[in-house]
């Protein structure tokens, strides 16, 4: 499977602190059902759950009903072939199974449980397997050396009726022809015509070739290489039942005897396979699919310098055209198990690489246009394979690939509204997640000089080693600099001449920095002398006035000092922007379900007006994340009981948006249970919100203050923020004891504000 990430931007020590931080791992399993009373227990369990035990006994479909079998899969290894890491065994392939059931959770909300059969025999893996059909909506087979994953595959899907898939197999392939589909197009050559040479023989390579022969490659004109050179006929080592098919009556043994006049290559073998000779000798406007991992057969760089004609895709993510298993496995799942189909066939494999396909094709997304910073990407040589972030994949695939199944005959509960269907995976997805992943692309497209204020803080330093290597920008450390030294030795980082290092008291900025500073500050009783020994002393101040005089581009703090300390320093130096209000806003992750919550950190007993001017920031912020904002106001009462003085405040709050006419969704005084809530909201059929509220103004900021970080301990939520809005220039603040990845988060968040100036 290509790799999501560049493996080059992570450390050994960040990536086992990452699985071993918290819960150990990257699951969890939690209880859909409240299981608090003893009523609760005796729902779930005994004597309750007895009568959906035999509601599926009499009716085995009435388990897609009343169990989780039609959103769970199985991701199935014996890690005979862990991605590029070979036969490690069962247990080493744990970690990469829990990552795929994690992408599974992400992409497309299907829960999925690593399983790990501890045998190379495909026959005992076998018998392992068929047994688990009940519990499952589908299997996803990961990792098994071939040919034995052809035979497991074969056979478990004659055994079980539910969908198996390998997607070491499968998924390439489906985002292979998605990707040769569109090539084609941007060439101007016919599919039944051209000549595609193949390197690897692999079980993802001969799926590839399978699918590319259904889509109307014609099998006559594909030639394979392997490790003992050309597949031909009458050839005796390392042939086997799959490979026969693709054997060619030819005297040529070499990849270079078959190359010439290739109109595709395709390549899933090793770095370097291919050379620049062989891509000269290609026919006009090739197509090279170079997806050796985790480097290609031929860099996109060698092939420009002999055929700037090309059309190239990789499996890497710094590269255009990213051939990317995350861009199929997930949506065809998601429209297998809505449909309860009982297999994956070829029809749905085709819609989906022709569904793919299309979106490369239709207009980009704000979303996605993030991504590339804002210059919406075309259809063309350097864009034919979307985005694997692109938030329409899920409802644009899965309704595709449900669609074939119920055309094929497969699909055991049609879908009858398919419009209702597509709304209705639109709203599984979590917007922030895309939205974030696109801002971190973002930055590291345009990187950002960022100061680091608390230099010499160990999780600091890690950030900002974490946050050059992730290719972020140039971090510049406050600090004592042999301190600051001596923490990078002893932490084993290497201090890299592109790290800069700024000891307050000996900068030759103070001078400049004091005059800037005693200007803004001598009528609010401070001396020369006071603004003095604030630059010299105060991190965040000095660091501000870096910000503010463009001696870098953003500042991020906050790790020892309390939120409001530090902006009250940033403050000294940065003001709002004109006609803006600076507020603290924090996304809310949870469930798959993101709510903005303002204002968190600024306002403490904020009047009418304030409180309008904090929706229509939260608002403004919410629309930078991906959300159309259904914005409550958010009190004691609901829509005028029971009566408090907080409560008219945000009343007065709801009469000046009116007058201003604003463009977004808003109502208010409503109780939090009510804004969430769409059973109780119906209660209150005036409400003027469309649907549950996904943007939340507090009434007070210790209200906000208290809930996040209540629902953050004590609700398992991910809380992102407060991030800064409004202020002149890009500061983030991070919260008192942040770690080392909340500091990376934060300052690539400023950096993002940086590249938006």
């Amino acid at each position: 499977m290509p790799s999501l990430h560049r493996a080059a931007h992570v450390t050994a020590q960040e990536a086992l602190a990452f699985h071993a931080n918290g819960k150990p791992g990257k699951l969890e399993i939690t209880p859909t059902k409240p299981l608090t009373t003893q009523r609760d227990l005796a729902l779930a369990y005994s004597p309750g759950v007895a009568i959906p035990v035999q509601a599926i006994a009499e009716n085995p479909r009435d388990a897609y009903v009343y169990t989780s079998k039609g959103n769970f899969v199985a991701v199935v290894s014996n890690g005979t072939a862990i991605l590029g890491l070979g036969n490690l065994g069962a247990l080493a392939a744990k970690p990469v199974m829990e990552g795929k059931a994690a992408l599974f959770k992400r992409f497309a909300d299907i829960d999925a449980i690593d399983l790990l059969v501890d045998t190379p025999d495909p026959d005992a893996f076998i018998n392992s397997v068929r047994y688990l059909g009940p519990s499952f909506g589908g299997i996803n087979l990961e990792d098994i050396k071939s040919p034995d994953c052809f035979v497991i595959e074969e056979t478990l899907k004659g055994l079980l009726d539910i969908p198996v898939f390998h997607d070491d197999q499968h998924g390439t392939a489906i985002v292979v022809a998605a990707g040769v589909l569109n090539g084609l197009r941007v060439v101007e050559k016919d599919i039944g015509e051209v000549k595609l040479v193949c390197a690897g023989a692999g079980a993802a390579a001969l799926a590839c070739l399978n699918l590319l022969v259904k889509i109307g490659i014609k099998r006559e004109n594909i030639y394979v290489s392997d490790i003992k050179g050309v597949v031909y006929e009458g050839r005796k080592e390392l042939m086997d039942p799959y490979k026969a098919p693709f054997a060619q009556k030819t005297n040529a043994r070499t990849l270079a005897e078959v190359i010439g006049g290739a109109d595709i290559f395709l390549g899933l073998s090793a770095a370097g396979v291919l050379s620049r000779e062989m891509v000269a000798q290609m026919g006009p406007r090739p197509l090279i699919f170079a997806m050796a991992n985790p480097d290609p057969e031929i860099t996109p760089e060698d092939v420009k310098a002999v055929r700037p004609d090309a059309v190239m895709a990789t499996g890497r993510s710094d590269y255009p055209n990213q051939i990317n298993n995350v861009l199929c496995f997930p949506f065809i799942f998601r429209g297998a198990l809505d449909v309860h189909a009982t297999t994956i066939n070829d029809a749905m494999k085709i819609a989906a690489a022709e569904a793919i396909a299309a979106l490369a094709r239709a207009e980009v997304p704000d979303q996605v246009a993030a991504a590339f910073l804002g210059e919406r990407p075309t259809f063309g040589p350097g864009y034919i394979i979307p985005a694997p972030f692109d938030p329409r994949l899920l409802p644009h695939v899965s309704s595709a690939v449900a669609k074939a199944a119920m055309d094929s005959g497969v699909a055991r509960n049609p879908i009858v509204d398919m419009e209702g269907y597509v709304a209705r995976l639109t709203a599984r997805l979590d917007p922030v997640a895309g939205w974030l992943q696109s801002t971190f692309d973002a930055v590291r497209n345009d990187p950002k000089r960022v100061v680091f204020a608390e230099g010499e803080e160990p999780a600091v330093i890690r950030a900002a080693n974490t946050f050059y290597q992730q290719g972020f920008g140039q971090p510049i450390l406050i600090g004592r600099k042999k301190v600051v030294a001596d923490h990078f030795r002893e932490l084993g980082i290497p201090l890299r001449p592109e790290f800069e290092l700024i000891d307050t008291s000996e900068s030759p900025f103070l001078e400049e920095f004091s005059e800037f500073l005693y200007s803004r500050l001598q009528r609010r009783g401070y001396l020369k002398r006071d603004c003095e020994r604030l630059v010299t002393n105060e991190r965040n101040v000095f660091g501000a006035l870096m910000v503010a005089h463009g001696y870098a581009d953003a500042l991020v703090s906050g790790v020892t000092r309390n939120w409001t300390s530090v902006y009250s320093d940033v403050h000294r130096v940065l003001d709002e922007k004109p006609g803006r209000h600076v507020i603290g806003v924090s996304l809310l992750l949870s469930r798959g379900r993101a709510v903005l919550i303002a204002d968190t950190s600024i306002h403490d007993l904020p009047t009418g007006e304030q409180l309008a001017n904090i929706a229509v920031e939260a608002a403004r912020a919410a629309r930078a994340f991906g959300i159309e904002p259904r914005v409550a106001l958010l009190a004691y009462s609901t829509f005028g009981q029971p009566k408090s003085e907080r409560s008219e405040q945000v009343r007065q709050a709801v009469r000046l948006l009116d007058e201003r006419l604003v463009d977004f969704e808003y109502d208010g005084d409503m109780a939090a249970d009510v804004a969430l809530n769409r059973r109780l909201m119906e209660h209150y059929p005036f409400c003027r919100l469309s649907d549950t509220a996904n943007v939340l103004v507090m009434p007070a900021f210790h209200a906000a203050s208290i809930s996040t970080k209540m629902i953050k301990e004590l609700g398992g939520a991910t809380l992102i923020g407060p991030i800064v809005v409004g202020l002149s220039h890009p500061v983030q603040i991070c919260t008192f004891g942040a770690t080392d990845a909340d500091i990376v988060n934060m300052a690539a968040l400023a950096a993002y504000g940086a590249g938006r100036e």
